[in-house]
C-alpha cells in the first residue's frame, strides 16, 4: 500500500511539474510571445491596407488609360468613317451626269451662303439686343429726369 501510494505520489508530482512547465510556457507567451504575434499581426494588417491601397490606385489608373484609350479609337473610327463617306460622295458624284454635278456645285454653294446669312444674323440679331438694352436704359434715365423736372 505504501509503495502504491508512493507511486501514486510520483506521478501525482510528475503531472503537477508537466502543468507548471506547461503554465510557465504560457505566462512566458502572454508576456512575451504574444507581443511579437501582435505586432507581427499589426504589420501585416498595415501591409494588407497598402497593397489594396495601391491596388486601387492602380485601378483606377487603368480606368482612366482604357476609357482614353477608348475615346482615341472612337476618334479615329468617326475620322475614318468621315474619310470613307467624303470618298464615296466623291465616287458616286463622278458618275452623275454633268447637269446633276453642277446642281450638287450650286447645292455646295448654296450651303456655304447660308452658313454665311446665319453668321450674319447672330451677329444682328446680337447687336439688336445691345441696342434695345441700351434705348431701355436710355429710356429708364429719361423717365427719371422728367419725374424730377415734375417734382421740382
Amino acid at each position: 500500500i505504501l509503495i502504491d501510494l508512493r507511486s501514486k505520489i510520483e506521478e501525482t508530482e510528475k503531472k503537477i511539474s508537466e502543468k507548471q512547465r506547461e503554465r510557465d510556457y504560457w505566462l512566458e507567451y502572454k508576456n512575451v510571445g504574444s507581443q511579437i504575434h501582435a505586432e507581427k499581426i499589426s504589420s501585416l494588417e498595415k501591409d494588407i491596407a497598402d497593397i489594396k491601397s495601391e491596388l486601387e490606385r492602380t485601378e483606377e489608373h487603368f480606368r482612366e488609360a482604357l476609357k482614353a484609350v477608348r475615346e482615341e479609337n472612337q476618334k479615329r473610327f468617326d475620322k475614318h468613317m468621315k474619310l470613307l463617306s467624303e470618298e464615296a460622295l466623291k465616287k458616286a458624284v463622278g458618275y452623275l451626269d454633268k447637269d446633276c454635278r453642277r446642281e450638287i456645285e450650286e447645292n455646295q454653294w448654296l450651303k456655304e451662303e447660308v452658313k454665311i446669312y446665319r453668321k450674319e444674323e447672330m451677329d444682328l440679331r446680337a447687336a439688336v439686343q445691345l441696342l434695345e438694352e441700351e434705348n431701355t436704359t436710355l429710356v429708364a434715365k429719361l423717365i427719371d429726369i422728367k419725374l424730377q423736372h415734375l417734382q421740382a
